[in-house]
């Protein structure tokens, strides 16, 4: 069962396990699937998507209004979304912007350009989780493929368990989708979700660094 976090009429929203296709893959059902099967939706839209290694907060349109709307919203960056990864490695800066162009690479993974045509954008700040490990709170602007995990290798800090991205072994790929905030129907909708998996991610510490960051609204985001 795909835990659902919130629904209403318009939307749903679920948590998605780390490891979880979010379509049907190899004849496995995908995340998608199993929340149309369990809400026995005959409408059901994905509205947006989440990497098979990360888990965190997916919203899903029960309407072709809905949809259509939160869409839109997502494609014009008015949806504000923060992700939580850790990396082993300590980043060039310990806070700011990576803006660039992507382009696909060998093995599935992306690269990073210095071109900015159709730049992805994220911002990030960071703080020492424990003893070589480091959290980011990631501020994505774009919504490309691998964004997150390419802008932190960038920065010399590959996620914790992202293999494709010579991040360090680890029982998890360390990326959480932690905040959603999104319009609808003239009405904001927030949704926040820590993880429940992964050794690093359960820690105490990570309650304890959260709180001292304070509201993630007033954070000294760097211009992306």
């Amino acid at each position: 069962m795909i835990p659902i976090h919130y629904q209403c009429g318009d939307f749903v929203v679920v948590e998605k396990p780390a490891g979880l296709d979010f379509h049907d893959h190899n004849g496995a059902p995908g995340l998608f699937n199993q929340v149309r099967q369990q809400l026995g939706a005959a409408e059901l839209y994905p509205v947006h998507r989440l990497d098979k290694v990360t888990s965190g907060l997916v919203v899903m349109a029960k309407t072709a209004a809905a949809n259509r709307q939160l869409c839109q919203a997502f494609a014009e960056g008015r949806v504000e979304k923060n992700y939580l990864a850790l990396s082993a490695k300590k980043p060039t800066k310990k806070q700011g912007a990576v803006v660039g162009d992507m382009q696909p690479g060998r093995r599935g993974a992306w690269r990073l350009l210095r071109s900015r045509e159709n730049p992805a954008r994220t911002a990030f700040i960071s703080r020492a989780l424990r003893p070589g490990v480091r959290l980011f709170v990631v501020k994505p602007v774009t919504g490309k493929t691998h964004q997150i995990r390419v802008a932190l290798k960038s920065v010399g800090a590959p996620i914790l368990g992202d293999a494709l991205y010579a991040g360090a072994p680890a029982d998890r790929t360390y990326l959480h989708a932690w905040r959603l905030r999104l319009p609808l129907n003239d009405s904001w909708h927030s949704f926040q979700l820590l993880p429940a998996t992964g050794e690093e991610f359960v820690r105490p510490e990570l309650g304890a660094v959260l709180n001292d960051l304070g509201p993630i609204e007033a954070l000294p985001w760097p211009k992306a």
